[in-house]
Order: structure tokens, then C-alpha cells, then sequence
């Protein structure tokens, strides 16, 4: 009875001194802005870094940001790249003294192929919320989806022998934000190439192009049957972003 009322006692005392912290978390891409709702958010873990134990998980949620605010306003100490609206994940943990925690940060969520675990860690303090812009997590990259040709797609040659065979990719920001030519993320400042292979063995490079907003593609001609993998990366020398998807197909006799 005696250790039972110790338990009670302690439980009480540890949820006296426990007082409810705030921490606002942001995901923002690399060269651009703000992972939200329209993207599916980015998948946020906060976890006590002594045990491991989550404190609080979810999803970013809210608008990619101001646009001007954040790509084009020169950057002064102390200024909000924020506004009401930008993407955030609000958490309220009870601590009862300074905790250091890990934040994980899964991005993009629902974009397999692209996603990303970044994770950066801090000392929470009792009742000190950490609010305004938050703790800001950036993740490089690009997204990557190669739309031509399909997954194990199988493909007769003589459909295909002498004629342009065509690789097509969609390519977005991190964010989500759009890639177009001259536009504020400049598909002329990115080199976008498809790394063929037949039956394990590099073939050739091809290089795909910007045709329309966020679509590249280019063609090649292919002349054997056999297993294929394409690879379909985007590079950007100014900001080392880089992406990847691959895909395997067959061509038959």
C-alpha cells in the first residue's frame, strides 16, 4: 500500500512541475520555399534524444509561403521569411525540466522515390515556447517522376526499332514549387539526363529538355531486346541540388 501511495505521489509531483512547451517546426526546400498541404506536408518526429521516446509526430501543414517574402526580400537579421499562412507543425509537449530532443523530418512525405530524413536536435526549456518562424529544417533535392517509359512496362521491339523512343520526366522543387524556363527556378540553370542501361550494362546518356512547365523530356533510339533501367537525374551546379528516379522496363522480340 506504502509503494503504491509512493507512485501516486510521485506522478502528482512530476505533472505539478511538468509545464506545456510550444515548438513551431517548418520544412523548407533547398532554393525555394515552404513544404505544406499541397504536397502532403513533411512528417515531423519529436523524440527525447535520452530514450528515444516520441513526444509528439505530425504532419506540416499550411501554404508554400510568401513568395517575394521569402526568394526575392534581401534577408536582415531578425526577419520573418513567414507570414500567418506558411506551412508549420505546432507541437505542445509537457516537460518538467530542460529536454533535449531530436526533430526528424520526413520530406517529402508522399513522394517515395525523393524523400528525404533530416533531423537536427535542440535543448527544450519547461514553459519557454519556441514560436515565430520556428525551428526551420531545410531539405535539398528535387522531385522526380519519370512518366515514359512506365514501370515494367513491356515493350515489343518492332514497335519501337527506327523510331524516337521517348524518356519524359516531371520535375518539381521540394516544395512542389514549378520549374519552367527563365522562371524563378530556371530549368536552363539545371542539367537534366536519363542514364539508360540494358541488362545491367551502361548504354548511353540522354539528354532531356524542358518542354512545359515541370516537364523534360528527350528521345533515343533502341535497337536490342533485354532488360532495361533508366535513370533520370536533375542537377544544379549554382545550388547542389540533385534528384533521382529510376525505372525498369522490358523490350521483347
Amino acid at each position: 500500500m506504502k509503494h503504491v501511495l509512493l507512485v501516486f505521489l510521485v506522478l502528482i509531483a512530476t505533472n505539478t512541475f511538468a509545464k506545456q512547451t510550444k515548438i513551431i517546426v517548418r520544412v523548407k526546400a533547398k532554393d525555394a520555399k515552404f513544404v505544406g498541404s499541397s504536397l502532403g506536408g513533411a512528417y515531423i518526429i519529436i523524440r527525447n534524444s535520452l530514450n528515444q521516446k516520441i513526444l509528439a509526430e505530425g504532419k506540416t501543414a499550411g501554404s508554400t509561403g510568401n513568395t517575394n517574402l521569402i526568394m526575392s526580400t534581401p534577408r536582415i537579421r531578425g526577419n520573418s521569411i513567414v507570414d500567418n499562412q506558411t506551412a508549420k507543425f505546432l507541437a505542445t509537449i509537457d516537460i518538467n525540466e530542460p529536454t533535449f530532443v531530436t526533430i526528424e523530418v520526413l520530406s517529402p512525405i508522399n513522394n517515395k522515390q525523393a524523400s528525404a530524413k533530416i533531423t537536427t536536435q535542440l535543448w527544450m526549456i519547461p514553459g519557454k515556447h519556441i514560436s515565430g518562424d520556428g525551428i526551420i529544417v531545410e531539405v535539398p533535392g528535387f522531385i522526380i517522376d519519370i512518366l515514359k517509359p512506365r514501370t515494367h512496362h513491356y515493350i515489343a521491339l518492332n514497335d519501337i526499332i527506327n523510331k524516337p523512343f521517348k524518356i519524359q520526366a516531371n520535375i518539381v522543387m521540394m516544395c512542389g514549387c514549378t520549374i519552367n524556363k527563365d522562371g524563378l527556378w530556371d530549368s536552363e540553370k539545371m542539367e537534366v539526363k536519363g542514364i539508360l542501361k540494358r541488362n545491367g550494362k551502361f548504354l548511353k546518356e540522354v539528354r532531356l529538355h524542358w518542354v512545359s512547365t515541370n516537364l523534360f523530356d528527350g528521345n533515343t533510339i533502341i535497337t536490342k531486346p533485354g532488360n532495361y533501367e533508366l535513370i533520370v537525374y536533375a542537377y544544379n551546379s549554382k545550388t547542389g541540388n540533385t534528384g533521382v528516379d529510376k525505372v525498369n522496363y522490358v523490350v521483347y522480340k
